[in-house]
């Protein structure tokens, strides 16, 4: 039989004939090694299951115009390449504008509610992963003219499920006026003497180029035919123009028309802004006092568009999100005219605040945009996910010293009840070194075994941990089954020491004689 079969055999007999203290430091180190893998298991794992519970929180990152870039799709590429995919869960863009909310018909062809309301042009499809928490009665839009609509707004307005909203935005849109010009500005007071103002574009010869309008103060529903591409006159006659178009090529000043046959160079009111008509010829007649001269091509001016979206959603948050209206990206286009631009672009990334730190200023010195971190989400994020792991290591620190002890105790039991066995073998020979080793091997033995066990109900017990407090399955990695082993057989080979080091004090002769 060869020395290593034999000092097995060894062990092995010494750990049966003493098997009630042995199963007991047994129990110890598998226990120890239980909770040692377990809690090493969610350790390791706890900052992806902290990143995904925190996520459900909302966004971590935005991305907002910088001083030397717009945010726009361009721009938001470029950042978004800077971080890795596995990392990135979601980026959703956002446009918002102030609309008006159209209420019902009346008869006159006019509406009888005016309300402003936020709406947001979004990408559905990346709110639902950048926004889990969004509570939504209905479903998200998934074809154009489609809304979701804020539980506060629909409350206000009184829309269901199925129902419908009209609403306007007055986009700003751009008049070309040639070379240099004179630019004239004056106002007069209109409806309800809210002030009516007007920027005026002479040509060389005196006659009017362009006329730009701002009806800001004016009740919106009275003036939305004086933002239209055709408008109709006091008189019930539709002209094909605009409103504004009837004043190119006539001379200052300019008269509103008193009846259906006034000339052609007096100016129509439209219908049913009689007072507003009045008060935009009167700011023009009013800018030829103070007109001043300046080198423009440009003006700018207003159109109204309507857009109607059936509600196919209601949201509920709890929060801001309740008082809004939103719509999909492309319909948001059609209603400003403009094309992937955005205000902000809210990012749901996995990472240490470390990592989105040096993801923000990267994005910045690529794109040229700015990327905040949102502290309220990543300070918690490090400050919880801080916390729980140093109670992690705690209590696996303690856990340990636990077994360290209860082994060291049985061990040192084992010692005081096999005196008189060890005080023979030294006596017939038997070196300090063979006592060490046999003693080391039987708790080392103890160790390998209460590994292995401990290593199996570790990853039940993680298992059981990861789903009961963060509500999904972790992910196990198998190099912690053989670190559980060797920390297990570190720990018992510890604990041996002492009763190790009174089983080499043991005097032969004392032993034999029997004190």
């Amino acid at each position: 039989m060869s020395k290593r079969r034999m000092f097995f055999k060894m062990i092995t007999a010494s750990l049966l004939r003493r098997r009630s203290r042995m199963l007991i430091a047994l129990l110890s180190i598998a226990v120890g090694a239980t909770i040692l893998a377990g809690l090493v298991t969610v350790y390791v794992d706890v900052p992806r299951q902290m990143a995904a519970s925190f996520r459900s929180y909302g966004a971590n990152m935005l991305l907002m115009p910088g001083e030397t870039a717009d945010l726009d799709r361009q721009s938001t590429d470029a950042a978004l390449s800077v971080i890795s995919e596995e990392k990135l869960l979601g980026a959703t863009p956002y446009r918002y504008i102030y609309t008006e909310f159209m209420g019902n018909q009346t008869g006159e062809g006019k509406y009888s509610t005016q309300l402003k309301f936020m709406t947001a042009g979004t990408a559905f499809d990346e709110v639902q992963k950048t926004s889990p928490y969004f509570a939504v009665e209905g479903r998200y839009p998934e074809a154009q003219r489609e809304a979701l609509v804020g539980k506060n707004v629909a409350n206000t307005i009184g829309v269901k499920l199925g129902g419908n909203v009209r609403i306007a935005y007055d986009r700003v849109k751009t008049v070309n006026v040639g070379e240099t010009q004179t630019e004239l500005q004056g106002s007069a007071p209109g409806y309800y003497d809210a002030e009516v103002s007007v920027t005026v574009i002479l040509d060389p010869d005196g006659t009017i180029k362009a006329v730009a309008m701002d009806l800001s103060r004016q009740t919106p529903f009275r003036v939305a035919g004086m933002t239209t591409d055709s408008f109709t006159d006091t008189y019930g006659v539709t002209h094909a123009e605009s409103f504004t178009d009837q004043f190119k090529g006539k001379q200052l000043p300019l008269i509103l028309s008193q009846s259906e046959n006034d000339p052609d160079d007096y100016i129509d009111a439209v219908s049913g802004a009689t007072a507003s008509s009045k008060a935009v010829v009167d700011a023009v007649n009013a800018a030829a006092e103070v007109g001043v001269n300046t080198d423009t091509q440009q003006i700018t001016d207003t159109e109204r568009v309507t857009m109607s979206f059936t509600v196919v959603g209601l949201l509920e948050t709890g929060g801001e999100e309740e008082d809004y209206i939103y719509i999909s990206q492309r319909d948001m286009e059609d209603l400003t005219g403009e094309k992937d631009r955005f205000d902000v672009v809210e990012l749901s990334v996995s990472g240490s605040s470390e990592e989105l730190s040096a993801y923000a200023g990267e994005i910045s010195d690529k794109a040229g945009i700015e990327a905040r971190l949102v502290k309220r989400v990543t300070k918690s994020e490090a400050s919880v996910l801080g916390k729980l792991q140093g109670l992690v290591f705690l209590v696996t620190l303690v856990v340990l010293v636990l077994t360290m002890i209860s082994v060291s105790t049985t061990m040192t039991a084992v010692v005081s009840e096999r005196r008189k066995e060890i005080g023979l073998r030294k006596a017939l020979g038997a070196s300090d070194n063979s006592i060490r080793v046999e003693f080391l091997g039987e708790g080392l033995f103890l160790g390998l075994l209460g590994g292995v066990i401990g290593a199996v109900l570790g990853y039940v017990f993680a298992l059981v941990v990861s789903r009961e407090v963060f509500g999904s399955d972790l992910q196990f990695n198998i190099l912690l089954v053989p670190a559980t082993i060797i920390v297990s057989m570190l720990v018992s080979a510890l604990s041996c020491l002492i009763p190790v080091k009174r089983a080499v004090a043991i005097d032969p002769a004392l032993v034999l004689k029997g004190e």
